[in-house]
This record gives structure tokens, C-alpha cells and sequence, in this order.
């Protein structure tokens, strides 16, 4: 690939959407933060048309609210959205625990096992936009092994509401998704005990849930200093 090349694949509307997804998911973008047209362009070196692109991408996503005569912000879910994103959160992921539990055995979960593992590296080096980043991706990882794609990115969709959420609702540092419950369910699942990955998913889920306070986004962000070398 030429350098040229290089440039043009990093500035597409899917390549710069994925950028302002992964600041969202690692709370380096809060709800409500306001994503300007202007600065965005400055910051990814391209004209409004891909910017524009992109940010209809998380859109529809529902990362990202587009207002009419404001602009597009990081999208503010309600604690109604919460309960409604965890809600159809337990019916796909207990369903994955039964799916798993009685499939073809523990080989399919060790690069899950080892994926715990970087979770709790990132945390004990204080990293933590990888360990939140790292959370999220162990339930999806999970249910990807199903081989179910239609599930695995429905499911991805509501980790990374779910992980706006918790931008929104938990204080700076704290991620209410334990990876050692993670270490728990993946032993259950390797157990092919599937009533107890069953149980200790809805308890994880239900846990995390309740950890969400009501607390105000900041909606201020310089985005030159999100996305400081993405040019």
C-alpha cells in the first residue's frame, strides 16, 4: 500500500466513524459532547462530506444525536434507555450462556480466557480506556463463538450503548463490568454448566445496571485533543 493509499483509507467516512466510535466507547468523548463539523475536519484533514458521512454512521448507531440547526453531539441516553438496552441485553445473553454451555467444549473459550486476562493487565495499569473498551468486548467475543453473526452484532450495538452509558451515568475510573465475574462465567460455561453461566450473567448484568447514577454529562471536549494524531 502507498502512503497515499494509506492516507485515503484512514480519512473514509467508515475509517473516521470507527475513530469517533472508539473515543465514545473509551470515554475520551462524553454524552453530549458537542462533535463540530469544523474542528472534526481540521482534526481528520478531509472536507464536510466525509465528516458528515461518518457521523450519519453513528447515527444510526445511536451514538451520535444529529439536531436540526445545532449540530451532531454525543448522544444522552435516558435511565429509560438503560433499562431497555439491559433488558434485551439478559434475553440475548443468557441465551448465548445456553448456547455455549451446551456446544462443542472449553477450546472455544480460551481466547475468550485470555481476553479476561488483558482485561485485568489494563486495570492494574490504570489504562482505562482499554480496560472499559476490553469489558465490552468480552460479551461480544462471547457471543460471537455462538457463530450466530445476525446475534453478535445486535449485540455489539447494545454493548456500545451500554458503554455510553456507563460514560454518562458512572463516575471517571470505576467500570461496573467485573472481569472477575467474566472469570466466573467463562469457568461455568467451561463446566458446561449453563443454569450457572445463566445465573451469574443476569447477576453481572443486573449488577452493572444498578451501578448507573444519574449524574450530568460534561458536554464541552476539545476535539483536537481527542483526536490529537489522527491527521
Amino acid at each position: 500500500m502507498t502512503k497515499k493509499e494509506s492516507v485515503a483509507s484512514t480519512t473514509t467516512p467508515e475509517a473516521i466513524a470507527e475513530r469517533i466510535r472508539t473515543a465514545i466507547l473509551e470515554h475520551r468523548l462524553a454524552p453530549g459532547a458537542k462533535l463540530t463539523e469544523a474542528q472534526l475536519c481540521e482534526v481528520f484533514g478531509v472536507k464536510r462530506g466525509p465528516i458528515r458521512q461518518a457521523l450519519a454512521l453513528l447515527a444510526t448507531d445511536r451514538l451520535v444525536d444529529l439536531e436540526p440547526n445545532r449540530g451532531a453531539f454525543v448522544a444522552s441516553p435516558t435511565l429509560q434507555d438503560v433499562h431497555e438496552v439491559f433488558e434485551l441485553r439478559r434475553i440475548i445473553e443468557l441465551a448465548v450462556m445456553e448456547r455455549l454451555a451446551t456446544g462443542p467444549g472449553a477450546k472455544r473459550l480460551k481466547g475468550v480466557a485470555a481476553m479476561i486476562e488483558r482485561e485485568r493487565d489494563a486495570f492494574e495499569r490504570r489504562d482505562f480506556a482499554a480496560w472499559i473498551r476490553l469489558s465490552g468486548e468480552f460479551h461480544v467475543a462471547l457471543a460471537g463463538l455462538t457463530g450466530n453473526t445476525t446475534l453478535c452484532d445486535c449485540l455489539n450495538g447494545l454493548v456500545a450503548r451500554s458503554t455510553l452509558m456507563s460514560a454518562l451515568y458512572e463516575s471517571h475510573g470505576r467500570n461496573a463490568c467485573s472481569f472477575d465475574d467474566h472469570v466466573e462465567i467463562v469457568a461455568a460455561l467451561e463446566a458446561g454448566d449453563a443454569a450457572k453461566a445463566a445465573r451469574l450473567m443476569a447477576h453481572h448484568l443486573q449488577h452493572v445496571e444498578l451501578r448507573m447514577l444519574d449524574r450530568p454529562a460534561q458536554g464541552t471536549v476539545d476535539l483536537r485533543d481527542v483526536f490529537g494524531g489522527a491527521g
